[in-house]
């Protein structure tokens, strides 16, 4: 039993550092390609979380607030303590008529121990194109 329950203060004492360090997700670049925007996300993976697994929820809003498209990005694998890019295709969909995109869930989140609680409370987003990013 005091094995257990060292295993689980062991657990979330690194989910707590994890939640200190966070996961910042940056929408760094939307570049217009055919029928699509191909959209650059940098991730910087501050914890001591080896993501195997991390699926987005992401919303796209047009300048005019309404929605334009919702896809689900799986963003891992991500080492822990390391700065990773992702790009995905926003199909159908020109980066100018992109005015937001929101944060909206995390789907899936695991490390190599399995599931990780708290997942969305660990990422902090931010943009460096005329889109916002918001979380």
């Amino acid at each position: 039993m005091c094995a257990v329950l060292l295993a689980l203060s062991g657990i979330g004492a690194l989910e707590a550092r994890a939640q200190e360090a966070g996961l910042s997700i940056e929408l760094n670049r939307l570049d217009t390609q055919a029928e699509a925007c191909q959209a650059f996300l940098v991730m910087e993976n501050g914890t001591e979380i080896a993501f195997e697994e991390l699926v987005l929820d992401l919303v796209m809003f047009g300048d005019d607030g309404i929605i334009a498209r919702r896809l689900a990005v799986d963003i891992a694998p991500l080492r822990a303590g390391r700065i990773s890019v992702k790009v995905f295709a926003v199909e159908g969909t020109a980066c100018e008529a992109i005015g937001r995109v929101l944060l909206n869930d995390v789907l899936s989140c695991a490390g190599a121990e399995g599931p990780v609680a708290g997942c969305f409370d660990l990422i902090d987003t931010r943009s460096r194109v005329s889109a916002e990013f918001l979380n």
